[in-house]
């Protein structure tokens, strides 16, 4: 496919963005100071300053000479490359492939998105009357490469889509500033007669090279395609990406739920085709007033299955403020795995690990409750109860040993036992009443002890005797002793609880 890129050339974009909190500075002559050398200049001025003969660099004190009535204010110098950010991300509606231009513009790649516009034209068209519509007084060209595109943004006349294949022939009509180069390099071309790129643009690279300099020529191969020249985008294009822009702004839930439903079929049917499965996925809804809502959801297992992910962005659908209107959604799959369809071992996997109703399960009860209250365990090579199991990683991991069934163990273990007060009656006898938090249980039934030494490997310390009791509301609990009853330092814990 061929390249077509776009530059956006904002002429005046901090006095704009001024204006827009102050409306009353848009036809008046206005102008932001900065300090220079011990004096104040201008160093950016609206198009009204500008029709008075004023320029950036001018001294202030010179510029309200000229003009008595000049509006000023200081200028903040982070202010262009915040604007910027902004407008960008705000473009991603056009393309995804969106770069800052600093100081006063935005690049896009957009190729093979303005058939959706009804055409180049059309395309450029939009943008230009949405920024405008929000009072940014902007220059907007398109062209095959980034330097061509830059130069017919800022210096093109007439029309400023260049045909494809055609940018030699705008090129050279441009002045050497179109280039991008230094201004020394710029005030010598002019000195020399060279007005216009056409006048130099087939002399050799080398004698190019040795009079002004390897910047020069490689800006010059840029300009001609003949070397690569890349966009550092604001946000990373994800190689699984669909997008929807919507002919009128979305409203309704009924609306998204529509959208979203387009969306995974056109994403699924990729991955299936390509045997992949989402992991993650982000559905962002571009509003007219230029926010961004985005709801989010994960699976357990690799899904390109699209009832299933159509259910799990359903139930967040309500996060979505669609406030005046979604002009674009797009669904972003920043993780894909691998996913081999299973109908071969549709009855083995069935009621097991492998089964996918179970991971499809998972993934609804953990977008209702969260991931983080569910866990699954694996058992471990340890008989310190604390260390006698571990999380699993994933559904999919298999265990290193077997559950040691030989000895009856509560069904929640808490990950540090909590100390309790127990009245017990002689050494070795389980305990008859304990207070847990507060509360009183009286032991109507008692079974133990069952003796664990410390693992002295790992670590050294008193043994634990462990007590299976029920109290009288027929609650049970798994108590211990550590250490001996005639110690001077035993104590009783509450480990864990049964069903």
């Amino acid at each position: 496919m061929d390249k077509r890129y776009v530059s956006i050339w904002f002429k005046h974009l901090r006095t704009d963005w001024f204006a827009l909190a102050q409306p009353e500075l848009k036809d008046v002559p206005f102008v932001l100071r900065t300090p220079s050398h011990g004096r104040m200049v201008i160093s950016a001025l609206n198009e009204v300053a500008s029709g008075k003969g004023l320029g950036i660099g001018t001294a202030l004190a010179d510029a309200r000479a000229v003009v008595p009535d000049l509006e000023v204010a200081d200028d903040k110098p982070e202010l262009a490359g915040k604007l910027l950010h902004r407008l960008a991300e705000w473009c991603i509606r056009f393309t995804p492939s969106v770069a800052i231009d600093l100081p006063d513009g935005i690049l896009m790649d957009v190729s093979g998105c303005t058939h959706l516009w009804g055409g180049e034209q059309a395309y450029l068209s939009d943008i230009i009357s949405q920024l405008s519509a929000r009072g940014y007084n902007v220059s907007v060209a398109m062209a095959d490469t980034i330097g061509v595109v830059w130069g017919m943004a800022r210096f093109g006349k007439g029309s400023l889509i260049v045909p494809t294949s055609e940018d030699i022939q705008a090129l050279v009509k441009l002045p050497p500033e179109a280039l991008r180069l230094e201004e020394e390099v710029v005030e010598r071309l002019h000195k020399l007669g060279l007005h216009t790129i056409g006048q130099f643009i087939k002399m050799s690279s080398s004698s190019l090279r040795r009079r002004f300099g390897q910047h020069f020529v490689m800006r010059l191969q840029q300009a001609l395609g003949h070397e690569m020249e890349m966009l550092q985008t604001v946000q990373p294009a994800e190689p699984y990406q669909e997008r929807l822009p919507c002919l009128e702004p979305i409203v309704t839930a009924t609306g998204i739920e529509i959208a979203l439903q387009q969306l995974l079929e056109a994403l699924c049917s990729r991955m299936q085709r390509e045997q992949k499965g989402l992991r993650k996925g982000i559905v962002k809804a571009y509003r007219v007033d230029s926010k961004v809502e985005q709801v989010e959801i994960r699976t357990t297992r690799p899904s390109n299955h699209v009832g299933h992910l159509f259910k799990l962005f359903q139930a967040k659908i309500s996060g979505i403020a669609p406030g005046l209107g979604i002009e674009l959604f797009t669904l972003d799959a920043p993780r894909v795995e691998e996913h081999i369809p299973a109908q071969s071992k549709v009855w083995e996997g069935s009621g097991t690990f492998e089964d996918e109703r179970l991971s499809e399960l998972i993934d609804r009860l953990a977008s209702k409750f969260s991931g983080k209250n569910i866990h699954r365990y694996l058992p471990d090579e340890h008989y310190w109860p604390e260390r006698s199991f571990r999380p699993a990683s994933s559904l999919n991991e298999k265990p290193g040993t077997i559950w040691c069934t030989d000895k009856q163990r509560p069904l929640h273990i808490l990950a540090t036992p909590e100390p309790i007060e127990v009245t017990a009656p002689i050494p070795d006898y389980p305990p008859m009443l304990f207070r847990y938090k507060g509360k009183l249980h009286e032991i109507v039934k008692a079974d133990g002890p069952e003796r664990i030494e410390q693992e002295w490997w790992i670590q050294q310390g008193q043994h634990r005797d462990y007590y299976q009791v029920e109290d009288e509301t027929g609650h049970r609990y798994w108590l211990f002793r550590l250490g001996h009853y005639d110690d001077a330092n035993f104590q009783w814990f509450v480990h864990g609880f049964f069903a």
